[in-house]
């Protein structure tokens, strides 16, 4: 555990010491002024290196709320004056035979303002629901709770706002969150805080690395992947192997246990219900199932800010956070030099404005830079289609999960024996691959 707390409060202060030093007119040390002499501390056994699950007893992961009520509440950041609200309403259902919910059965609703209690305004959004499917005699089918997604738009930056969602018609809206906006893009920009973290799962480990960041405040949540880990179960909830799904690597689909997710949704919500979080995934959230559908919880459950960057797809996308310009891409889609990826990578690298936002980082599931031996050169494929295109337009940091350490390293490019110092960061959490 304070292996866990350790890892994330360097995340934390990341950007935090960046902002600090930037208004105090400080220098602010790079990896391109060295390379630097490795900082060895050796492994101290006593730390425990994962822990288990949070049972769906423990009172964070029950619902709480009636059938139509929202519960799952989170935030996303859009274009700089927007915002995505999304939760959920209904019940899943698991079972052989599963009846999937009307979307078109409930408004999606959120209304907002800067003072609390008047909330003026009003926007509405969109609402699906998506099946886990099986066609296998004895696998449980799972469809979920109908999930909403509104942006709410014309946001003021620095700003502190009040919402409820949900269906007013019905009496069925949500208590009142805050949440502030971040400032518009600029060179001078930046936020307090980031926290980013990979991999975090579902464990006491995870509830104490979700303490750790609430009691830091952060501007902004990015999660590199692997988050509930749903398919470590089969469809009936019981545990599986240390990696379930990856017992069967020739089977077309992958028992997972969807309700699994629901409760991490609740597991997030006191945080990202008043923090926007940015996502990217993960090899776990692939979840193949039948007619080669994956992704399917991934894709329904979260908003990312993929159209507002001209990109079709969910899985890889950029964002603006202050005077940073975000490029989340996807370790587990077509990255080839032919594919829509590469193409929509290269136009969105052309059009950033360095002077608006000075910083460029770039974030995704599996690093290309690593020394554990499960994960060595695993994303080599995608390093040697896209690092190129990454460092000629000048990438400055960055951020990958999938191995559960805490490593980093010297700017590195196009090498094989590198050294683990400076800039390639490598996250966390939770002790499963």
């Amino acid at each position: 555990m304070a292996a866990v707390s350790l890892h994330v409060t360097m995340l934390l202060l990341w950007l935090g010491a960046l902002a600090g030093s930037a208004m105090e007119g400080l220098s602010i040390p790079s990896t391109s002024d060295g390379p630097f002499l490795p900082r060895t501390v050796l492994f101290d056994p006593t730390l425990q290196p994962g822990s288990d699950d949070l049972p769906h007893s423990d009172p964070r992961l029950v619902k709480r709320v009636p059938l139509i009520y929202p519960e799952q509440i989170a935030l996303a950041l859009s274009t700089p004056d927007a915002m995505w609200v999304s939760w959920i309403t209904g019940d899943a259902q698991i079972g052989e035979q599963v009846i999937p919910l009307d979307p078109t059965s409930v408004s999606s609703e959120v209304h907002y303002g800067t003072e609390s209690g008047n909330l003026t305004f009003i926007s509405t959004g969109t609402a699906e629901v998506y099946n886990q499917i099986y066609p296998y005699e004895g696998l449980l089918n799972y469809t979920s709770g109908i999930i909403h997604h509104v942006r709410i738009q014309g946001l003021a930056e620095n700003t502190t706002y009040y919402c409820r969602c949900g269906d007013s018609a019905r009496f069925a809206m949500s208590d009142e969150h805050t949440f502030r906006t971040l400032p518009y893009p600029g060179p001078d920009n930046y936020p307090s805080r980031i926290a980013i973290v990979g991999d975090l799962g579902l464990t006491y480990n995870s509830s104490s690395t979700l303490d750790l960041i609430a009691s830091n405040g952060p501007s902004l949540l990015l999660m590199l992947g692997d988050f509930s880990y749903a398919n470590q179960y089969t469809t009936a909830g019981t545990k599986g192997a240390s990696c379930y799904s990856c017992e069967f690597p020739n089977s077309p689909t992958r028992e997972s246990y969807q309700p699994h997710w629901d409760a991490w949704g609740r597991f997030m919500e006191p945080l990202v219900s008043t923090i926007p979080m940015i996502v990217i995934e993960g090899n776990h959230e692939i979840e193949p199932q039948a007619d080669n559908v994956t992704f399917a919880a991934y894709k329904a459950r979260f908003a990312v800010p993929h159209e507002e960057s001209g990109s079709n797809s969910q899985l890889f996308y950029s964002f603006d956070a202050d005077g940073i310009h975000f490029i989340m891409l996807g370790g587990y889609v077509d990255y080839n030099r032919t594919g829509e990826q590469f193409f929509w990578l290269k136009s969105d690298l052309e059009k950033v404005n360095r002077e608006v936002t000075p910083w460029l980082v770039a974030a995704w599931h599996p690093p290309w830079y690593n020394s554990y031996r499960s994960h060595y050169q695993e994303a080599e494929c995608m390093r040697l289609e896209m690092e190129d295109l990454l460092y000629e337009h000048g990438v400055d940091v960055v951020f990958a999960g999938h191995v559960h350490a805490y490593e980093r390293c010297n700017i590195e490019f196009t090498t094989i024996d590198w050294t683990p110092v400076g800039l390639c960061i490598s996250l966390l959490v939770m002790g499963v691959t």
